[in-house]
């Protein structure tokens, strides 16, 4: 088993704050900065379950993408990386309130130059399967790469998964499922489900199952569901405390995408996804 992931690889600036912003003012947080970017948080979890992982992404000529790629390949993550003279890493500011939720002001830097030139087929030699970040799709400046990584491992005859990644950015959701008609695995949020059924029902993925092979949906505390021909299986969360949300559904992917490549039972496959969500949330940072 082999996977490629292709998305986002960057820099999380992570500012802890216990009390509402004041703007225009000073607002007290605890800062770190940490590895992030939605393509790598996947590929990092992947390798913690000692899965074979490769990451196609951007970075730019700069310190931190070298670090990035000093991490990741300390970690055992094979990165297939195009280094952009152009453009800086990916860095995001992510803000964490006292309840552990998230909100990001990203940068998508090299990342949003992504490009279908930047597939080379020896990125895919060896995969047995393609993950892909929604926000590659999502962008149009990236979009073209994002489609070019799909088709290229349909004819590789690898299976395929897409993680629509933010609800806000599904202004079309037509035209993203449209995007990504014959993935074989979905892995919505809940918010990401609404956006693209106008449901939080996990029964209401059934919808997508003319355009994708089967939907894994992940609902935070009420916990995960998996929706394909046979119907809805569901499995609760793990008991978890909540310090930093930021990675949680990347997290989740990893965990689903290693069992269900392993053939494991459906359940079993939820099971592995809500438990690395929960190791996840409990920690600052994105990745393990």
């Amino acid at each position: 088993m082999n996977v490629v992931v292709v998305g986002d690889a960057g820099l999380d600036v992570v500012a802890r704050h216990r009390h509402a912003i004041v703007p225009g003012g000073d607002s007290r947080a605890k800062i770190r900065l940490a590895g992030g970017g939605a393509g790598a948080n996947t590929a990092l979890w992947l390798a913690t379950l000692d899965t074979a992982t490769t990451l196609l992404a951007r970075v730019g000529d700069d310190a931190g993408g070298r670090l990035i790629r000093a991490e990741l390949e300390s970690a055992g993550v094979r990165c297939a990386f195009v280094v952009d003279p152009e453009a800086p890493t990916c860095c995001v500011v992510v803000l964490v309130d006292h309840e552990g939720q998230r909100s990001m002001l990203p940068d998508r830097g090299a990342n949003a130059r992504f490009c279908a030139e930047d597939v080379a087929a020896t990125s895919l030699e060896g995969a047995t399967h393609l993950h892909l970040s929604g926000y590659v799709l999502l962008d149009p400046s990236s979009r073209p790469g994002g489609l070019a990584a799909l088709a290229a491992a349909r004819e590789a005859g690898l299976t395929t998964s897409v993680d629509p990644q933010a609800a806000a950015l599904l202004t079309d959701p037509q035209a993203f499922l449209d995007d990504v008609r014959g993935v074989d695995l979905l892995l919505p949020n809940t918010d990401e489900l609404i956006a693209l059924t106008g449901s939080a029902d996990p029964a209401a993925a059934a919808e997508l199952l003319d355009v994708v092979g089967a939907v894994a949906v992940t609902a935070g505390l009420d916990g995960a569901s998996w929706v394909d021909a046979d119907g809805v299986v569901s499995v609760p969360a793990d008991e978890a405390e909540c310090v930093d949300s930021t990675g949680a559904g990347d997290a989740f992917n990893a965990g689903v995408l290693s069992a269900w490549l392993r053939g494991e039972s459906t359940k079993d496959v939820l099971a592995a996804g809500v438990r690395l969500g929960a190791r996840a949330v409990s920690r600052v940072g994105a990745q393990p």
